[in-house]
């Protein structure tokens, strides 16, 4: 009788329960050295059955992960675009939410910016060919037309601009930059906006 009393009190496993854990192991441990029984035991269950019930396999987590991480993103940038006329306010208000991203769910960025997807993932995207980063690199095309930003390629310039964040953002997390990622977002915005505003 316990045994049916604690199963039934026992809340089903959620399929973000299984995504959050794997985000963080994955982000500490790396994709491929997290294993279905780490996740199992971060989330706090006894098999992996659980698991499955929501994932077929561990590259399915990934997989939604990535989407999902994607989607919200890309959402932001949307809403960052529509708020801001100005292409420097728009570059600004996304290093201001990578940043903040950074402070909040290091994990995120981590997985973001710093696993290699197409070894995960072969059939996806690699990020900088994805909706979000494709919007980035429409304001900077956008901020090249209106001579915001000096002329040159567009690809360059996005490479000049989130070089210089993805790096300050890695030290962050790596621990070799010893504060949060805010208190180096001023000098990393001027440095990233000086390497390609028209002067």
């Amino acid at each position: 009788m316990d045994k049916e009393k604690s199963s039934t009190e026992k809340k089903p496993l959620t399929q973000d329960e299984v995504l959050l854990a794997s985000l963080k192991l994955f982000a500490e441990k790396g994709f491929f050295n997290t294993s279905l029984t780490d996740i199992k035991d971060a989330v706090g269950i006894k098999t992996t059955s659980g698991i499955y019930q929501h994932f077929k396999n561990k590259q399915a987590i990934a997989d939604t992960l990535y989407g999902n991480i994607l989607d919200s993103l890309s959402i932001s940038i949307d809403d960052i675009r529509r708020r801001n006329r100005k292409v420097s306010d728009q570059l600004r208000e996304i290093v201001d939410l990578l940043f903040k991203l950074a402070d909040d769910a290091p994990e995120v960025i981590q997985f973001l910016l710093f696993v290699n997807i197409r070894e995960i993932l072969p059939d996806q995207k690699p990020v900088i060919e994805t909706a979000p980063f494709n919007k980035i690199r429409r304001v900077i095309q956008n901020g090249i037309k209106s001579g915001e930003i000096r002329a040159m390629d567009s690809l360059l310039a996005y490479s000049y601009f989130l070089g210089i964040i993805k790096h300050t953002l890695s030290l962050v997390l790596s621990g070799d930059l010893p504060k949060t990622a805010d208190s180096y977002q001023s000098q990393v915005w001027l440095a990233a906006w000086g390497s390609i505003v028209k002067k």
